[in-house]
């Protein structure tokens, strides 16, 4: 398939785009943020391809894809053997952030809203490479992508400025009309600016999501805050369960989130004064 037949109409996008959650500044109704509630289970020391890890995806049999922020190939993992076993390119020097892994198929977000689809990617002979471009652009600064828990849809956010000034709201993208449009209800989150980062800062700008991912029992999202890291937990429906604060030493810059199929949750982080980690923890 052509990638001129993926190209979404500005003018569709327009009035389809509708925000998953919206993240307003309420002082009231917010949980505290806490620290301790969660343990380091495994933590891998990746290889210096990956110094730059940016999005991670869970794959079966162990594997995890992996991208970074400066060329288009995507490096498969083994957990196991503990180092890349493969490599995939499917385009050139760029500012890729987030990765999507649908059975066969991949997904891959630039940061300027483009979105690759690579399907039956681990397939040389049979594998197919288009794009589209989202109503998303470099001043958005894309950087979360997960799979919806129906495999039906991308789930996207901007990590600064949002289409709308007075909230940061998550997208979701069909991944067949590659068109986008609403959750059945628009949950609001209710985030006070005091609780995510003990100051007087705008909660929309002292929030910046690098990734999100789902849970596979609960269907929570789970968001990452990359800037000062911390781990948001909001239930399906966009009520907030908790915001861990991450200590610095696991995760110094983390970018990546994932889970595994029974619930395992790993975090890639980019290499800070050290080495770039896949960390595996456990909330309590």
């Amino acid at each position: 398939m052509k990638s001129v037949n993926f190209l979404v109409s500005a003018t569709l996008i327009g009035t389809a785009i509708i925000g998953i959650f919206a993240f307003v500044m309420l002082y009231h109704n917010s949980p505290v943020i806490v620290a301790g509630q969660y343990s380091v289970v495994n933590k891998w020391q990746l290889p210096s391809q990956l110094e730059e890890i940016s999005g991670i995806s869970w794959m079966d049999g162990g594997f995890i894809a992996c991208v970074q922020d400066e060329d288009g190939v995507i490096f498969i993992y083994d957990l196991e053997k503990k180092k890349i076993v493969e490599q995939i390119r499917f385009a050139g020097k760029g500012d890729y952030e987030g990765i999507a892994v649908n059975g066969p198929d991949a997904y891959v977000m630039r940061s300027d809203g483009l979105i690759y689809e690579i399907l039956r990617f681990r397939e040389s002979e049979d594998k197919t490479i288009s794009k589209f471009q989202t109503n998303f652009n470099f001043k958005n600064n894309m950087e979360t992508l997960t799979m919806s828990a129906d495999g039906s849809s991308l789930i996207t956010a901007p990590k600064d400025r949002d289409r709308n000034k007075e909230f940061k709201g998550f997208y979701k993208i069909d991944i067949h009309s590659k068109s986008l449009s609403a959750v059945p209800s628009v949950n609001i989150i209710k985030i006070d600016s005091t609780t995510i980062d003990n100051s007087k800062m705008n909660s929309i700008r002292s929030f910046s999501p690098s990734d999100v991912a789902i849970h596979p029992s609960t269907s929570n999202y789970y968001v990452l805050e990359g800037i000062n890291p911390k781990l948001m937990i909001i239930n399906p429906d966009g009520k907030i369960q908790n915001v861990l604060q991450l200590d610095n030493k696991n995760f110094a810059q983390p970018e990546g989130l994932t889970f595994s199929p029974d619930g395992r949750l790993f975090i890639s982080n980019e290499a800070s004064n050290g080495y770039p980690t896949i960390v595996e923890l456990m909330i309590k």
